[in-house]
């Protein structure tokens, strides 16, 4: 009885994960093509540093998006996860969503950091907000994500027709470091609280001889990324928790039906956790 309503489960899943996906990343692909058009064309953001952020992220959205879409559309089309028998697509799928989730996330911080110092009544702080450093600090969140790959396309490997991590020491580092800190809290608390912290510059602004255009395009790029971190909190903290739950407590086709539906709510999650790189 309980591995009948199994199967059940995981096909509605695996359906589910197909159709939702499909939708995400037909919108969100839409919707961060049109971003990157808006802010590369209109003259309004051309010279504004944190619209190469916004530009940066947009990008990475998209390849974030495609990885996923990939992952179920695979899965559909052959039955079966493609990941359990290539090794290639095993690996290169983590080292992708590895590298796009901290890209991604660390130009959230990135742009909530400069929309403060641009913002602040400190002469010394908005000069710290420059283009050269906007470029330095994208290139080197590139380079540093893509050495923190490395190790994931190392122990990424294939056991019993299963992809994972099965090292030890890596599974610890991912379940205890990786995402409660560094796809998870740290980026949460750096955001929030320079977004915060730009919102009451924003607050001020009023009171400084500061021209009105420039005005607005700061409360406007304020609002926007103040929105954008609540949203990136909402949906970004239960996937973390759910696929550290995975790996602590090792979760695995031993036991169908528990494995089923955690299944299940790790796609429900996921479906949120891909709506970060949809919405903007």
């Amino acid at each position: 009885m309980s591995s009948s309503m199994a199967i059940d489960i995981l096909r509605f899943t695996q359906q589910y994960s197909l159709y939702s996906t499909s939708f995400i990343f037909t919108v969100g692909t839409i919707g961060n093509l049109l971003n990157i058009l808006v802010f590369t064309t209109l003259k309004l953001f051309r010279h504004n540093q944190c619209v190469l952020y916004v530009v940066t992220e947009s990008i990475t959205n998209i390849f974030q998006l495609t990885t996923f879409a990939l992952i179920y559309i695979l899965i559909a089309l052959y039955q079966t996860d493609p990941a359990g028998s290539s090794l290639f697509w095993c690996k290169f799928r983590g080292m992708m969503i590895s590298l796009c989730t901290l890209i991604s996330f660390s130009t959230i911080c990135f742009s909530a950091s400069h929309q403060y110092l641009s913002t602040s009544p400190l002469l010394y702080l908005r000069q710290l907000s420059t283009m050269k450093t906007v470029r330095f600090l994208i290139c080197a969140s590139v380079i540093i994500s893509i050495l923190h790959t490395i190790p994931f396309g190392i122990f990424t490997v294939i056991q019993a027709s299963v992809c994972g991590i099965f090292n030890q020491s890596m599974s610890n580092y991912v379940s205890y470091f990786y995402y409660p800190v560094l796809s998870g809290l740290l980026p949460v608390l750096i955001a929030s609280m320079f977004s915060f912290l730009a919102y009451n510059n924003v607050r001020r602004i009023v009171r400084r001889q500061v021209p009105i255009v420039r005005r607005r395009l700061d409360q406007q790029l304020t609002a926007m990324i103040l929105i954008r971190i609540i949203v990136f909190i909402v949906l970004t903290l239960p996937y973390d928790i759910q696929r550290m739950y995975t790996y602590i407590a090792k979760v695995d086709q031993s036991n169908l039906l528990y494995f089923a539906i955690n299944y299940l709510i790790g796609a429900v999650l996921i479906t949120l956790f891909n709506l970060n790189y949809a919405v903007r």
